[in-house]
């Protein structure tokens, strides 16, 4: 079981999301801004982080520089989650030091395996 941060400003992703991952196993927390998210993460020290990449108070790619600059979170992997899909944004996504980048409306089964991957096999 991992400890999993979404940071996540659409209620409606946040909650599908959670749902499906604590029924996966997994403990979830929940941010609905870049800074709530950075604060939690902080905290809570999650073994993964999913980063929607467009957040009211700050951009996503932003927050994941911060979490990455810090050394208490820097080796936290990130997902980056957006319904910007083009090659650019991808790029953009890891360059800011994302792990993963997984497209929104999000396939669950694909995430899922990008978890599992970035945290070292199956939950």
């Amino acid at each position: 079981m991992a400890r999993i941060l979404i940071v996540e400003d659409n209620e409606m992703n946040r909650d599908m999301l959670s749902r499906r991952l604590v029924r996966s196993g997994h403990e979830v927390h929940l941010a609905v801004t870049a800074g709530e998210g950075l604060a939690a993460c902080r905290a809570l020290k999650p073994d993964l982080v999913l980063m929607d990449l467009s957040l009211p108070d700050a951009d996503g790619r932003d927050a994941t520089r911060t979490l990455k600059a810090d050394p208490a979170t820097k080796a936290i992997p990130v997902v980056a989650l957006t319904a910007h899909a083009m090659a650019s944004d991808r790029d953009a996504a890891l360059a800011a030091g994302c792990d993963a980048f997984e497209t929104k409306p999000v396939d669950f089964a694909a995430l899922s395996r990008t978890i599992d991957e970035l945290l070292g096999g199956p939950a």
